[in-house]
């Protein structure tokens, strides 16, 4: 896998939390700064966290 083959999940959504989290993509302030230099091993790891606090971030369904 190729760095050009691991998309930046930018919407162009840029606006930080209080936590330094993007609301658009939900990565931190650093991941977002260190994305172009990063080896795929780190943009991997870099879009799972992204992940995680994007599902965390959503209010649980009704029951």
């Amino acid at each position: 896998m190729t760095s050009a083959s691991l998309q930046s999940p930018c919407i162009r959504n840029c606006c930080l939390n209080d936590n330094d989290i993007c609301v658009g993509c939900y990565r931190s302030l650093q991941e977002i700064t260190q994305w172009s230099a990063a080896r795929d091993e780190v943009k991997l790891i870099i879009l799972e966290r992204a992940k995680q606090r994007k599902q965390a971030a959503r209010p649980p369904l009704p029951q």
